[in-house]
């Protein structure tokens, strides 16, 4: 148990049976009247957002999350399996606590797996992951001057929009967060 006194960005609180970040507060002292605590909360599972205002001092029940760095392995058509880096133990993530997630990910790669009570909460990818271009149009001759887009597809099947100059087998450096085009990958 914490009061709102000890809110800090990024503490999960258990409210009500969810578990809600806190992604910002703000202690906010009237003229008049009792001092309260003013948040946005993202509820960890789907991702919404709400404000909440509690009045200054109140006990709030906190969640510990656990946020272990894993390596993912394969999927077996079921779920995503990914072995814990340290301890070398395996789970098995069901796909709807994957999110956008496996349109990024490939065998192998490194990924944050966050628990709670031994329950997945969500998988995040690191900001940025450098994937190859499996298929992409050419681009027309003369079409440079508007900066234009074409679809491309990666090798994890995710199609996104790429600058003109993309060529297919090229690799790319792709935001995971907006699934956008950020450069390409020196050789």
């Amino acid at each position: 148990m914490a009061t709102t006194n000890d809110l800090k960005n990024g503490m999960v609180l258990n409210l009500e049976g969810q578990l809600w970040a806190v992604v910002e507060f703000q202690h906010v002292k009237p003229g008049k009247g009792p001092a309260f605590v003013r948040t946005k909360l993202k509820n960890v599972e789907s991702g919404k957002v709400v404000d909440k205002t509690f009045n200054a001092g109140t006990k709030v029940e906190t969640a510990t999350v656990d946020k272990r760095e894993m390596q993912y392995l394969y999927n077996d058509g079921t779920s995503f399996v990914f072995m814990d880096n340290s301890t070398f133990d395996q789970i098995e993530i069901a796909p709807d606590a994957m999110g956008s997630v496996p349109d990024f990910l490939l065998e192998n790669q490194d990924a944050v797996v966050a628990t709670n009570e031994g329950r997945v909460l969500y998988v995040e990818l690191p900001p940025a992951v450098e994937l190859l271009v499996e298929h992409t149009d050419p681009g027309l001759q003369g079409d440079r001057s508007s900066g234009g887009t074409k679809p491309a597809r990666l090798e994890t099947g995710r199609e996104i929009q790429v600058p003109l100059f993309i060529t297919s087998g090229e690799k790319i450096k792709v935001d995971t967060r907006d699934a956008s085009y950020l450069g390409r990958v020196k050789a």
